[in-house]
């Protein structure tokens, strides 16, 4: 999973990279592996800065003031695809044709043949495993097939049209031609968010593009819009121009953004994630009720911080029942979830999580997260609340168990990581812990997030049926996946520099 920005500003004059680095920090929750920026200045030169680490690691005061342009494209990433190589670091860059720079969040599905498109009909050097780079080749060898010195936006619109034919999987981008403008396109069925919204200064209108509208929110932009799935806008000086490249297929997007990923304050598809939330408490409050039965023994809801709360808050409203913080956070630990390695999760837990021992001691609690993935966590918390002194612990999943892996974005890859893969509820239970664990209905889930918008008729579930929408995805696909991923999961070193771009600017 990973967060992509871009913004180009109405003054030729100024500096994009401050705020490409605030927004990519407010998207920090999306990636911690590592971040990047690249800007164009004056003549199309390209100015670039990324590494492995978190935003206000990466980037100094002093690379900033060397990321000179007035538009960039920015990137946080935890890879899904490929390695955690400071190579593969975000965005990527081609100089032929026309300099073109990417940033992507999701997953392609048919990497085998794309390579095999890049290196024996395209002809293109790929310099690492991810998949992004390959959507940057297949983009810049059909732009580099208009022949032309220059492109306009009609070239670039043919060039995405022949992209979207090519690349199958769950894909949002962010793009920028140096000299030229931004390019921002969504995957036919609009499993990855996008959205991009804009400022009036005294120079004209900046735009900027996000896989979230809390960063448009928080710098200053208004009227925003979702990307359509299947469709591409083009962002320059002088005009925004759309096109539908591809007829939409269904509609689509990740129920999980709702779940976990994006931020409460964020709206995504038209539906505020906050209150989507709120909604999973409700229902989920009701799960409960049908399996503990109405004369429950709870004496207190803890939700697990911080995605869960808004959950927790719904089902002790719901249910009656007093709501207390139990755990304390320290928020300078990355979210487990998305950490490589699960030893390395394991040691985390602790380290981020510290019970309140008077909240447990003698009581029944019902702890409430967002969802169990691995069982790395809940195992540990559930421990917690027991070593606290807890008598009983009951475990509550706003998500259905997770029985099946991701194969958009989402690094949750084989079938044997997730603990409700091949167990029924009780076994779960056993395996955690726990006295009981609860999970969400998925038909309440899917109507939890779909009753704020009656356009969103479906949603990409596949993490809980083993149906994907994009088609392509069968048992020996999956099969290859867990056997190219078993026991190199992650290569925690990095395998090289970064072969970098122009990055030096003398201030007089």
């Amino acid at each position: 999973m990973c967060g992509i920005l871009a913004l180009i500003l109405a003054d030729p004059n100024s500096a994009a990279s401050a705020e490409l680095y605030e927004g990519l920090g407010i998207l920090q929750h999306r990636g911690q592996d590592a971040a990047g920026i690249i800007t164009c200045g004056q003549k199309g030169r390209l100015y670039q800065s990324k590494a492995n680490g978190m935003v206000r690691d990466v980037f100094s005061k002093n690379q900033l003031l060397n990321l000179v342009g007035s538009m960039g494209v920015g990137h946080v990433r935890y890879p899904t695809a490929g390695t955690s190589s400071t190579s593969e670091a975000q965005p990527f860059y081609v100089n032929s044709p026309y300099g073109i720079v990417v940033a992507h969040n999701g997953n392609l599905t048919n990497t085998k043949e794309l390579r095999n498109f890049v290196d024996n009909e395209a002809h293109r050097h790929v310099n690492t495993e991810s998949d992004s780079e390959l959507l940057l080749n297949v983009f810049a060898h059909y732009l580099q097939e208009t022949g032309k010195v220059r492109v306009n936006e009609d070239d670039i619109f043919k060039a995405l049209t022949q992209v979207y034919k090519k690349c199958i999987g769950g894909y949002a981008v962010t793009a920028m031609i140096a000299g030229f403008g931004l390019i921002a396109f969504r995957d036919p069925h609009g499993i990855r968010p996008l959205i991009y919204g804009e400022r009036k200064t005294h120079y004209g209108t900046d735009y900027m593009v996000s896989s979230e509208s809390v960063v448009l929110d928080a710098l200053g932009f208004t009227n925003f819009v979702d990307v359509k799935p299947g469709e591409a806008i083009i962002i320059t000086n002088k005009s925004v121009t759309k096109r539908q490249c591809v007829e939409p297929r269904e509609f689509a997007p990740c129920i999980f953004e709702y779940v976990y990923f994006a931020r409460p304050d964020s709206i995504m598809d038209g539906v505020s994630v906050y209150k989507a939330r709120l909604a999973m408490g409700e229902a989920l409050a009701d799960q409960v009720t049908k399996k503990l039965g109405r004369n429950l023994d709870i004496d207190v809801v803890i939700p697990v911080p911080d995605t869960s709360r808004s959950a927790a808050l719904q089902v002790s409203y719901r249910l009656n029942i007093l709501y207390r913080e139990g755990f304390i956070k320290n928020r300078y630990i990355g979210r487990t979830f998305i950490m490589p390695g699960q030893s390395l999760r394991e040691k985390s837990v602790r380290r981020k999580l510290n019970p309140m021992q008077p909240e447990f001691a003698g009581k029944n609690v019902l702890i409430v997260d967002d969802s169990i993935v691995r069982g790395t966590t809940s195992r540990e918390i559930i421990q917690m609340a027991r070593d606290a002194g807890a008598k009983k612990v009951y475990f509550a999943s706003c998500a259905p168990p997770l029985r099946f892996p991701n194969v958009y974005g989402i690094d949750m890859p084989t079938r044997t990581e997730l603990i409700a893969y091949n167990r029924t509820e009780e076994e779960i239970a056993e395996e955690l812990g726990a006295d009981h664990v609860i999970f969400q209905n998925l038909e309440d889930l899917v109507k939890s997030v779909s009753k704020f918008n009656p356009a969103l008729k479906a949603f990409d579930v596949s993490v809980f049926t083993g149906s994907y929408v994009t088609g392509d995805v069968d048992e020996s696909y999956l099969v290859d996946l867990e056997q190219s991923r078993n026991g190199t999961l992650k290569k925690m070193a990095s395998t090289g520099e970064v072969i970098g771009l122009h990055n030096a600017h003398t201030f007089k």
